[in-house]
């Protein structure tokens, strides 16, 4: 798949439309289904942040680790680039590493929102108005919480 010029998805597709500047717009529903993926891809992003933070650390002092050299940290920098990918192919937007913060584009009552899923969590159940930000995330409403 391909980026938009601004690395956008469109709206309704699996993959960025040519030329639309438009993210790709997701119902709660549709959000909820890709989470199990989303959550594996997090799990993934922990484990080689946590390698490569220890890693470097321990270069820092010697030229080598347990986990290996300047080789194997290049590596797992290009898988946690790799895994960054992933995130925007499929239309979620990743907005952190430590911890994992991921937004879907959406909307509620015709809003623009973000819903919001945060390392940790165990479900999706947040969101916040585009235009604002983690900042004044919420409880999503209850038409749309899981029972």
């Amino acid at each position: 798949m391909g980026d938009t010029d601004d690395g956008t998805m469109s709206a309704g597709s699996a993959g960025p439309a040519r030329g639309s500047r438009r993210p790709r717009v997701f119902t709660v529903a549709e959000a909820r289904a890709l989470m199990p993926q989303v959550r594996a891809h997090a799990d993934e992003i922990v484990t080689v942040r946590a390698d490569m933070a220890e890693l470097a650390a321990d270069l820092r002092i010697a030229d080598d680790s347990p986990l290996g050299g300047l080789p194997e940290l290049k590596a797992l920098e290009a898988r946690l680039a790799e895994l960054g990918s992933w995130f925007a192919s499929v239309g979620v937007e990743l907005k952190g590493f430590a911890p994992v913060l991921v937004d879907f584009p959406a909307e509620l009552n015709g809003v623009s929102v973000r819903l919001c899923w945060v390392e940790g969590e165990q479900r999706l159940a947040w969101y916040h108005r585009s235009d604002l930000g983690f900042v004044a995330r919420r409880p999503l409403p209850p038409t749309e919480r899981e029972p």
